[in-house]
């Protein structure tokens, strides 16, 4: 069996946007998974962070996974990135969030689902939109509409 999942990436250290393309690429690498959609690249200003703007997008993709070893792999390729944790919300080479899978909800010291914060974030909503509009309400993107996002 196979569930849809949802992941959210953004860089905002060195070259952002190739960091996300090779984290798309590294995504679709995962054993038992694959990329079945991919949103266009988003610049937004840090939310809750400093230091210079990020590079977001959102991939759904297929996996066999179950959600704690698709987190587990996650943080395997943020740690390849070279993916430093020495403060909350510091800059970052490459942020991986795991969004959904399928209709799992859970909630552990390492992992909750659906991401508590997803529907706060035009990051987030704005290109999970662009490849799943049936996953964000209108209501959800006009709660998010003050925050600036500009697609590339």
């Amino acid at each position: 069996m196979t569930a849809t999942a949802y992941i959210a990436i953004g860089a905002n250290l060195g070259d952002a946007q190739a960091a996300v393309r090779e984290a798309i690429a590294a995504l679709d690498a995962i054993p038992g998974t694959r990329v079945a959609a991919r949103s266009s690249l988003y610049r937004t200003a840090p939310v809750d962070a400093q230091g210079p703007d990020f590079i977001n997008a959102v991939v759904a993709v297929e996996t066999a996974l179950a959600p704690l070893a698709l987190l587990e792999q996650l943080q395997r390729i943020e740690q390849a990135a070279g993916r430093e944790r020495p403060y909350r919300n510091a800059p970052r080479t490459l942020d991986l969030d795991l969004l959904s899978h399928g209709a799992a909800q859970m909630a552990t010291p390492a992992l909750t689902l659906p991401h508590p914060r997803m529907n706060e974030r035009a990051f987030v909503l704005v290109p999970l939109a662009e490849i799943a509009p049936h996953r964000v309400s209108p209501a959800l993107l006009a709660q998010v509409a003050g925050q600036p996002i500009q697609r590339l």
